[in-house]
């Protein structure tokens, strides 16, 4: 094929990278991972419990092939997924409770997991399906803290910018729930551990607080960071963190028999891509899959990247980047780091011929909003113009999601049922053959 085909105007661009995009999405669903790595089934029960995006998916998908290699075997349990991420399941319950806040119905099916594996014995198997998002979706305040507690410094870490490795730090010590406690509840049972990473570095013990693996982070860590932040700390929060002794420790004994399996992460859906593009005759670059920062300056660098590589190029070139940026919100607006990092880019290329982006959320939600990101052409530029809509006054209030929805230019997929975060992709035409 010849690698310019595709481009020869604005809508099979855009189509192009739409379909790019669902490449990516599609080869970290549950649904093609799970059924090849389920254990053997134990002499005892067989229990699931899950949390994250893809927590439903990944409860549908192993409830399928269970029945299909293990008809006899026992299975029972339940996962708890974001509002309009479930799907149906006959022997694991599929609950659905608020993210990226928490809420009662979170809190009410963490006590429900912790209470379905105490009193396991040796001979009984945990399954936990674990995916990003599960933090927020089990929120199960330690002893002596309160909801409202977590949701306020929730809300305060999610606004200071903080990475989600610091939110996650926190949240694993205000919990009694994650940091491996519900392992914890479930030993002596081996606890089988399958993970979609939406975490900078896929460590496993990171994915959603790690409920089911320890990790090395101090109570202390998690009180620098609030007080780092600027984040005020509540009395009862501070004697928690300064008091609390009650996480297991990587050398626990009792994990010896537990396994834990990162079945995707952001490569995979980066690779995917980039084996589709190059199917065609482009030219990839991959960026790295673990980015970090603040969402309009990674545009904006990525942005200036774009317009110096493309004086150069004969041929089409992609580059691609994953992982997971922050946002600093400082206005009243909507939006979410995509978005955002889209308005950094749009901001940079001020309209330059032949060089189109796209930003998703592989969840298909950007933060709070509807979309999933948008999407970003040379015409844009013109049209916001023509719009009146000023990109200074927008990232200044921090919303991009209002810009791009005045432009039609947001990417709506609807709730994908997998997570390994952020897929960003620019399309760089040769100045010779710009895009009509």
């Amino acid at each position: 094929m010849d690698a310019l085909t595709p481009f020869t105007s604005r809508d099979t661009t855009r189509a192009w990278l739409y379909r790019l995009a669902q490449v990516a999405v599609s080869a970290v669903h549950p649904a093609s991972l799970l059924p090849d790595r389920l254990p053997e089934p134990p002499a005892g029960r067989t229990v699931v419990v899950g949390a994250g995006k893809a927590a439903a998916a990944m409860a549908q998908t192993l409830e399928i092939a269970w029945q299909a290699s293990h008809p006899d075997a026992p299975l029972s349990g339940l996962v708890v997924t974001r509002y309009g991420h479930a799907e149906v399941c006959r022997r694991i319950e599929v609950l659905e409770a608020s993210h990226p806040m928490p809420d009662e119905l979170g809190e009410q099916a963490a006590q429900r997991m912790l209470g379905s594996v105490r009193d396991l014995g040796e001979d009984d198997l945990v399954i936990a399906l674990i995916s990003g998002g599960g933090s927020s979706l089990m929120s199960l305040p330690a002893p002596g803290l309160t909801l409202r507690q977590k949701q306020t410094l929730t809300k305060a870490l999610l606004h200071s910018g903080a990475p989600i490795r610091e939110i996650n730090t926190v949240r694993r010590h205000l919990s009694a729930i994650k940091g491996g406690r519900l392992a914890a509840a479930a030993h002596p049972a081996r606890v089988v551990t399958y993970l979609i990473s939406d975490v900078p570095g896929d460590e496993p013990s990171l994915i959603a607080s790690g409920p089911t693996l320890p990790d090395d982070a101090t109570p202390a860590d998690a009180l620098a960071i609030l007080e780092t932040r600027g984040i005020a700390v509540p009395d009862s929060v501070r004697r928690h963190l300064v008091t609390d002794s009650s996480a297991p420790r990587r050398d626990d004994p009792d994990f010896a028999r537990d396994e834990a399996f990162v079945l995707a992460r952001a490569a995979d859906a980066l690779d995917a891509a980039r084996g589709h593009a190059e199917r065609a005759g482009i030219e990839v670059c991959l960026l790295g899959d673990d980015l970090e920062g603040e969402a309009r300056d990674l545009g904006r660098a990525q942005g200036r990247l774009a317009l110096s590589l493309q004086s150069e190029r004969s041929h089409p070139l992609l580059l691609l980047s994953g992982g997971e940026t922050s946002v600093t919100v400082k206005g009243e607006g909507r939006g979410g780091r995509n978005v955002e990092y889209l308005l950094g880019v749009f901001e940079t290329l001020k309209g330059s011929e032949g060089i189109h982006a796209l930003a998703i959320d592989t969840d298909g939600i950007d933060g709070s909003e509807s979309n999933a990101g948008a999407i970003i052409s040379p015409d844009g530029w013109q049209r916001a113009r023509a719009a009146r809509l000023s990109v200074a006054d927008y990232l200044t209030r921090n919303d991009a999601y209002t810009f791009f929805n005045a432009l039609d230019d947001l990417v709506v997929t609807g709730p994908t049922r997998t997570n390994v975060n952020d897929f960003r992709a620019i399309l760089i035409l040769p100045l010779d053959r710009p895009v009509a």
